[in-house]
């Protein structure tokens, strides 16, 4: 049997047991397919990841995310709390933000008050069709008049968003888990103006066949900004999300646009170009430190 350093890690909280945990196993390259697998079906938490060494020189570390049922090319809260457990255990980043790679690519994250990485480009965006939303609006037990809009919202798990009137309507939604299927659905509805979150969020997809809510999720909420931060939403605000899980989860969203000059001083040759990013992040601290053996 081997031994790896071990952490779980509390997501998306600055309270213990109130967000999302992860468990994580640093210097994990000795661990096969099956092992990490079979390890994540053991923990039985909804994400288990495994901190591995680089393939690409750009990248701090690699990371592989696995459910109880397979393994995820991105997913938010596992990606938040690998980061702050290879950063405790003395990681230092190659320059002044972190790069994972990972099953999408290379993921930025940067370091400030709280880790915030920056949400991946979408899988697949835009309009749900019409027999989709249907569908899914018979899952959550509501009329499908009821929602008010929906985008896919996918940028690895397969999400659809879908904004209901406010969170009053997100937290009474009961769903019929055996009809939502392997529909992967996530809610938002606004708080009034002036609460201490702009959203409640809730996030439902299927496990082994059986529908499962999330308590706090980063991919989700990712997509969400990308979607909603900036029109919808102000360009930074809080999402609440665990609400119904007696869970505190709170994510903080931003969405931020850049100029910069190609051709030297922008404001006397006109040449600048503009990006965007949508930076998710979360408090994280470690509720388990040890020792695994496999």
């Amino acid at each position: 049997m081997s031994a790896y350093e071990f952490r779980q890690v509390d997501v998306f909280t600055n309270e213990p047991l109130l967000g999302n945990p992860v468990a994580v196993v640093h210097g994990a390259d000795g661990l096969t397919d099956e092992q990490m697998a079979a390890f994540a079906r053991w923990t039985n938490l909804s994400e288990t990841t495994f901190l591995l060494t680089p393939t690409d020189p750009a990248a701090d570390y690699r990371l592989r995310i696995f459910t109880v049922s397979g393994e995820l090319p991105f997913a938010g809260h596992p990606t938040l709390g690998s980061a702050h457990a290879w950063l405790e255990a003395g990681g230092k980043p190659k320059g002044a933000n972190l790069v994972q790679e990972c099953g999408v690519g290379l993921v930025e994250l940067r370091r400030g008050e709280r880790i915030a990485f920056a949400a991946p480009d979408l899988i697949r965006g835009g309009e749900v069709d019409e027999e989709l939303l249907r569908d899914i609006a018979k899952g959550l037990r509501i009329e499908r008049e009821e929602i008010l809009d929906a985008r896919w919202c996918d940028n690895g798990p397969g999400w659809v968003g879908v904004m209901l009137a406010d969170a009053d309507a997100v937290l009474a939604v009961t769903p019929d888990h055996a009809a939502l299927g392997d529909h992967k659905v996530g809610l938002v509805g606004r708080y009034p103006e002036g609460s201490e979150c702009a959203v409640e969020v809730r996030a439902f997809f299927p496990a082994d066949g059986v529908a499962f809510e999330d308590p706090v999720t980063g991919s989700l909420n990712a997509a969400l900004g990308q979607w909603l931060a900036g029109s919808e939403l102000p360009e930074a605000y809080v999402a609440s999300q665990g609400t119904n899980l007696k869970r505190r989860g709170r994510v903080h969203v931003e969405r931020v646009v850049s100029t910069s000059s190609t051709t030297g001083d922008s404001s006397t040759t006109g040449d600048s170009s503009t990006s965007e990013a949508v930076w998710v992040g979360g408090d994280t601290l470690t509720t388990i430190h040890g020792t695994l053996a496999l």
